[in-house]
């Protein structure tokens, strides 16, 4: 991930074991600290927060649920 937008869903690029987080998990981009780093928070399918870490671009991947529009 190049750069962080808020409220960007994106998923972790690697295990953070002192957060209790593994490669896959799914976050929210809650406030941008930098270019090139976020605050993310996880949360689980009933909405409870069970992390906040703050990450850089590198170690997240954004997600994508809708069609992206092609630039010829």
């Amino acid at each position: 991930m190049s750069k962080p937008e808020l409220f960007s869903v994106v998923a972790l690029l690697r295990d953070l074991p002192e957060n209790g987080l593994v490669r896959g998990h799914v976050g929210t981009v809650f406030e941008l600290l930098s270019p090139t780093f976020a605050e993310v928070e996880f949360s689980d399918d009933e909405g409870r927060t069970y992390a906040v870490a703050a990450l850089p671009a590198e170690e997240l991947i954004r997600l994508h649920n809708q069609p992206i529009e092609r630039v010829a």
